[in-house]
């Protein structure tokens, strides 16, 4: 093969262009490498999916289903995971900052966004409706200060009164 020929117009002339081979050539080159990129785009995104919906799998119970014998029983030396959610009663409202005394007397702070619902039963009801005692579930992400960003907070009926 002359390479002369091979990258040039006009076989080794000084004309400036290129030849038909090598355009093609660097075109199949530069196509390849958007395909490969892509591909791996579509692997890193399939990936973020199955990772994310193994773990909402393993996690659910946790999340979602609370403590085992049910939210009205006593929570000392249950396991009620909290890091993503929150279960108690009302005892500070400051703006968009609830105070929540959980299980074992913790207190956490829960952060209310623009994003978040509220709801009591099927309604979706203000934050300015929300009150101190009342008994709510919320589910959030943690941030880096260890305060919960509320997602969906659930406004629970009071606990019947009397014995049981």
């Amino acid at each position: 093969m002359d390479f002369n020929k091979f990258f040039s117009a006009k076989g080794g002339s000084a004309s400036g262009g290129q030849s038909k081979m090598f355009k093609i050539l660097v075109f199949g080159i530069a196509g390849l490498i958007a395909v490969l990129l892509i591909f791996q785009a579509g692997m890193m995104v399939g990936f973020r999916k199955a990772n994310f919906s193994y773990q909402w799998g393993e996690n659910y119970h946790r999340n979602f289903a609370g403590p085992r014998g049910g939210f009205f029983q006593e929570f000392i030396g249950k396991d009620l995971i909290d890091a993503h959610g929150v279960f108690g009663s009302i005892i500070k409202i400051d703006g968009s900052t609830l105070i929540i005394k959980g299980a074992n007397d913790v207190e956490k702070i829960i952060l209310l966004k623009d994003d978040s619902v509220i709801k009591r039963f099927q309604e979706t009801v203000k934050s300015e409706d929300l009150k101190i005692g009342e008994n709510i579930v919320v589910i959030g992400s943690p941030n880096d200060s260890g305060q919960i960003e509320a997602k969906l907070i659930r406004i629970l009926p009071a606990p019947p009164a009397g014995p049981r």
